[in-house]
């Protein structure tokens, strides 16, 4: 890791609600290469509301939750846990990622689908910073059927099966194979970082790395039990007991 490196997403844009996303994304470029080829995300009608079977060796989609914020990540395969923090977009119309002083948390688009809802949720960290490497430093390794958690602020924790990993060049970034949702009507997930070859000159990295994700279980964390109250008047009968 170069000294110089910024890291960051680099002028990347989030959002999974895409209409909205469209408006931003305009600003930096519209064609599309991928160095590993993605499933073309469908434009809205192209799908029908029925599930699609999930690809070999893949577990099913279950269906989406209600609607919370994402509080952490969780990659155990990778040994990750992060904060989450909610962000929106910068005054360029790109994303805010979480600041330098915070190498460690991932930006959640706060204007786009929460991870667990129906649509694509979009999380982007750095890949490193000036000083040391940063939370998706190792993202470009995670695995096909790989399981992404997201703890959310209702309690419930989302888990996401990855169902593809790719590098997808900068200067053609098709925003809609991106972000887009892959099926109607399911929760998704991106997960975006810096990729590729760093630009010393430009002080960017030439790609991104997308890691793509769909909803495929759901846990409640139990209510702790409120605390036994005493009875009334007491339990007097029990002093006697600690005589022996």
């Amino acid at each position: 890791m170069s000294e110089e490196r910024t890291g960051g997403v680099n002028r990347l844009l989030t959002g999974a609600a895409w209409v909205a996303m469209l408006l931003a994304l305009w600003l930096w470029g519209h064609d599309i290469t991928v160095d590993e080829p993605i499933s073309a995300a469908p434009k809205t009608g192209d799908v029908a509301a029925a599930r699609r079977p999930p690809a070999p060796g893949l577990p099913p989609a279950i269906e989406p939750l209600p609607g919370a914020g994402p509080k952490t990540l969780i990659i155990k395969s990778m040994g990750l846990e992060a904060p989450v923090e909610a962000h929106g977009l910068d005054a360029q119309g790109g994303p805010e990622p979480p600041p330098y002083e915070r190498p460690n948390s991932v930006a959640w688009w706060q204007d786009g689908p929460a991870p667990g809802s129906t649509g694509a949720a979009v999380l982007t960290g750095h890949v490193d910073t000036k000083q040391s490497p940063a939370v998706f430093v190792e993202l470009r390794t995670i695995k096909r059927g790989a399981t992404i958690s997201v703890v959310r602020t209702d309690g419930s924790t989302a888990d996401f099966t990855v169902e593809d990993v790719s590098l997808v060049d900068r200067k053609h970034f098709d925003d809609q194979k991106v972000y887009a949702p892959r099926e109607e009507d399911r929760a998704e997930l991106r997960l975006i970082t810096c990729g590729g070859d760093y630009d010393r000159a430009k002080h960017l990295y030439t790609a991104n790395v997308v890691v793509s994700a769909y909803l495929t279980g759901a846990r409640q964390v139990p209510v702790p039990a409120p605390a036994p109250t005493p009875a009334d008047g007491g339990s007097g009968g029990g002093g006697s007991d600690a005589d022996a």
